[in-house]
């Protein structure tokens, strides 16, 4: 069983720093990709970025590319997305998902198996 957590979302104006965090709560973290989405309003999933085991391997959205980062934490079982410029088009719900993978390089754009609730981030200008 697999349960993650996100949190750190809120209001944030263009020009401040984002940090969102995932918690999972799961035997053996280091066995699973990671990846970020979002949902606007509106609009389709969209694929944010993901992180390979071990974190050797990103992949990033073209929306978010060169404007965010993913970072994980093994000893914490904790995945990060980061931002230090936040536009009002960044304005959605953001998902943390996980896939357990054997594939040392994975950063998969689909194929998640566990999903979080969500967190809000509203980008102000």
């Amino acid at each position: 069983q697999v349960q993650l957590v996100e949190s750190g979302g809120g209001l944030v104006q263009t020009g401040d720093s984002l940090r969102l965090s995932c918690t999972a709560s799961v035997r053996a973290f280091s066995n699973y990709a990671m990846g970020w989405f979002r949902q606007a309003p509106g609009k389709e999933r969209e694929f944010v970025a993901a992180i390979s085991r071990g974190g050797l391997t990103t992949v990033y959205g073209d929306s978010v590319k060169g404007r965010f980062t993913i970072v994980r934490d093994d000893a914490k079982n904790m995945v990060y997305l980061l931002s230090h410029s936040p536009k009002p088009e960044d304005t959605a719900v953001y998902y943390c998902a996980a896939k357990h993978t054997v594939v040392a390089n994975d950063a998969p754009r689909d194929e998640y198996g566990y999903w979080g609730q969500g967190t809000q981030v509203t980008v102000s200008s």
